[in-house]
Parts: structure tokens; C-alpha cells; sequence
């Protein structure tokens, strides 16, 4: 039984790079199966309740993924959206994500998440979903990224929003109607209009 177990782990690994502990436990692998695999190094335990095969392939938005299949319920945000959507050159040092106002905040060893917290439909407008590493990640649109980023500019710096709203506008993956939208909702169009005037009069 315990090889068959091991067996079907390893073979669900392969059809999927990363798989929560219940996602296991869903196709009939208990514990101490993946515990001995780990042992012989044949798994890669990456956080608490999170594995993959040691050879997976991993690109650059391996940590985005990660921190999905740790928190299914998050959304990246914020500069880590940014980075996704190739609007900046930071390098964020945590995975940003939003959590709902009122749900639990889980604590995670790896990757590093910094957490903010949204409302209502906040969780979910201009919210895309990505599959990175055979995990589905929700990630905020271009838009709504750099709105996010004005919002919390006290957390991420005014020049990560500032580089976002020029390459979003640059690189045409947002217009200036998509982000008065969001930035309306967002009740921060006051604060966005005039570095969004400037930016369009700059590339006029």
C-alpha cells in the first residue's frame, strides 16, 4: 500500500508541479507517505503543507504560484502584480497579497508574503486568473495594479506607482479611462489625475 502510495505521489507531481498536502490526501496519500519522500529526497517539501519534485522547473514567478497554493483565497497585488505584468524593475523582497478584511491570516514560512487586506468587491474586480506551475494564481489586471499601487503608495513607494502608471501607459496595457475606473472606486482619482495628465501630455 505504501508504495503504491508513493507511486501515485510521484505521478501527480509530474502532472502537477506543486501540490497542497489536501490535495494529496484528496487522492487517497496520507502523511507519512510524502514525509518518506521527503526523507529520500525523491519530494521537496517548500513550506508547510506544500511540495514538488526536486527537478520541477521553475521560472521567474515560481513564488507567485507558491504563495497561491498556500493561500488559494489571496490575490497578488500591488508591486508583485507590477512584476507579473512587467510594469517595473523592482524586485518585491515578499509576495504582495490581498486577503479579505475579515478572513484569518495565515502564517507562512516561505515565500515571504506581505499581506494587505481588501473588501468586498475589491477581491475581485479587475482581478485576472494566470496558471503558473500548473497553480491558478488570481492577479490584478494592469489597471487595477497601478491604482493599487497609489493607493498604498505609504507601503510600496510613489516611484513604484509612478514606473507602473509610465509603463502601463508606455507599453498600452492600460489607458487612461481603465484607470479613472478603478481609481473612482478606489476614491484615490484626486491624488492619480495629475501624474496621469502628465504622463499622457509626456508621451503626446
Amino acid at each position: 500500500m505504501a508504495g503504491t502510495q508513493r507511486a501515485r505521489a510521484l505521478e501527480l507531481l509530474k502532472a502537477q508541479p506543486m501540490l497542497r498536502l489536501k490535495d494529496f490526501a484528496a487522492h487517497g496519500i496520507g502523511s507519512e507517505t510524502l514525509a518518506r519522500l521527503v526523507r529520500d529526497e525523491e519530494v521537496v517539501r517548500l513550506a508547510r503543507g506544500l511540495y514538488q519534485l526536486p527537478d520541477a522547473a521553475v521560472d521567474t514567478r515560481h513564488a507567485l504560484a507558491e504563495a497561491s497554493a498556500l493561500v488559494p483565497k489571496g490575490v497578488v497585488c500591488l508591486t508583485s502584480a507590477l512584476q507579473f505584468h512587467e510594469l517595473t524593475l523592482q524586485m518585491p523582497s515578499a509576495v504582495w497579497m490581498a486577503i479579505d478584511r475579515s478572513a484569518w491570516r495565515p502564517t507562512i514560512d516561505y515565500p515571504p508574503v506581505r499581506f494587505v487586506r481588501f473588501a468586498g468587491s475589491a477581491l475581485t474586480e479587475g482581478v485576472e486568473r494566470h496558471r503558473i506551475e500548473g497553480v491558478e494564481v488570481p492577479i490584478t489586471n494592469p489597471a487595477r495594479s497601478i491604482v493599487d499601487c497609489f493607493r498604498y503608495r505609504a507601503k510600496v513607494g510613489l516611484d513604484v506607482a509612478l514606473e507602473g502608471l509610465r509603463e502601463g501607459l508606455r507599453q498600452r496595457k492600460t489607458t487612461s479611462d481603465e484607470l479613472w475606473a478603478y481609481a473612482k472606486k478606489a476614491r484615490i482619482w484626486s491624488t492619480m489625475r495629475p501624474y496621469v495628465e502628465a504622463t499622457v501630455a509626456d508621451d503626446a
